[in-house]
């Protein structure tokens, strides 16, 4: 192919994308549109380091073997872009999730997350932690540096979060009443320290912390709601849950949804973009499909979280 017909083909691919990504755009607009929101605000959303975010995408490429299913990242793309992605579906406020898997990493991190947020003004400033003797110091600096919301990842951190260490962070967390996004479910698989127990003690200690459990806790999703049914300042995210592929894997318990309804004002609109292997529009079908009403619906997309971080 000459050079001159290879510009015109990369040319239609262009408009092609455009025209697909402006598409995609309309219905998610659409959807929040006809419930007569100002727009979507995300709890969960990924914003890091490039080389980061990296060695993030080669996990997702390989999570096969642990769920038995491909995992193709939705919007791999550049950082800009991802931006622009989520300002054109309507999202008024997104987070910069992020999260260290060894020690003398997180204050590197929230030094990246704090430059990102002074860019990004829709994006709420996020920062995280590791259990280290400097973690009290820097969550510190980051709540003065106005942080409005942190990341806690058992999981992938490997950590119990009941360490000693971690002790002046949750006990600042719940003084400043500033969320924290806490991936402390066993989903895709169990950890050391995952499921409610641990976290659960970890609220014993601080009742007045005000933790969102990620991905609703899946796939201890009873016990989850249990421990929010318990402390009234436990949230749920609903990222990833209610699509078709999370149903797959882990499917939420319809005898559950009831509950839903009772925790209404507790549920946030999460969306683990842009590491999905779906479009987003499929999240927010999701939570349509399950048939709880347009004031429900209007809550988690929105209204609760706008009451969260005072937007």
């Amino acid at each position: 192919m000459g050079g001159s017909e290879r510009e015109v083909t990369d040319m239609t691919d262009i408009r092609t994308a455009g025209a697909a990504e402006t598409a995609e755009s309309a219905q998610v607009t659409g959807f929040w549109r006809a419930l007569g929101l100002p727009g979507l605000i995300d709890v969960h959303t990924h914003f890091m380091p490039e080389r980061v975010l990296a060695k993030v995408w080669d996990y997702f490429d390989s999570v096969g073997p642990l769920t038995g299913l491909p995992w193709p990242i939705t919007y791999r793309m550049e950082e800009d872009r991802r931006v622009e992605t989520l300002r054109g579906f309507g999202v008024r406020r997104f987070t910069s999730m992020l999260y260290p898997h060894k020690p003398a990493m997180a204050a590197w991190l929230n030094s990246w997350s704090a430059e990102f947020a002074s860019r990004t003004p829709d994006c709420l400033h996020t920062a995280t932690f590791f259990p280290e003797p400097e973690a009290a110091g820097y969550v510190t600096r980051a709540l003065d540096e106005g942080a409005r919301v942190f990341k806690a990842h058992l999981q992938v951190g490997g950590y119990d979060p009941g360490d000693e260490l971690l002790e002046p962070v949750w006990g600042a967390l719940a003084e400043a009443g500033v969320p924290v996004v806490t991936h402390c479910g066993s989903g895709p698989a169990p950890g050391n320290h995952t499921g409610p127990g641990p976290i659960g003690r970890v609220l014993a200690r601080h009742p007045r912390l005000r933790l969102v459990v990620a991905h609703m806790g899946v796939p201890e999703y009873g016990d989850f709601l249990d421990l929010a049914e318990r402390h009234p300042g436990v949230f749920l995210d609903t990222a990833m849950v209610f699509t078709a592929f999370s149903e797959a894997l882990s499917p939420y318990p319809r005898e559950d949804l009831p509950r839903l309804t009772d925790l209404g004002d507790r549920i946030l609109l999460g969306t683990d973009f842009p590491n999905i292997p779906y479009p987003y529009l499929e999240a927010l079908e999701g939570l349509a499909g399950l048939g709880l009403g347009d004031d429900w619906l209007r809550a988690v997309c929105h209204d609760n979280a706008a009451r969260l971080f005072g937007v």
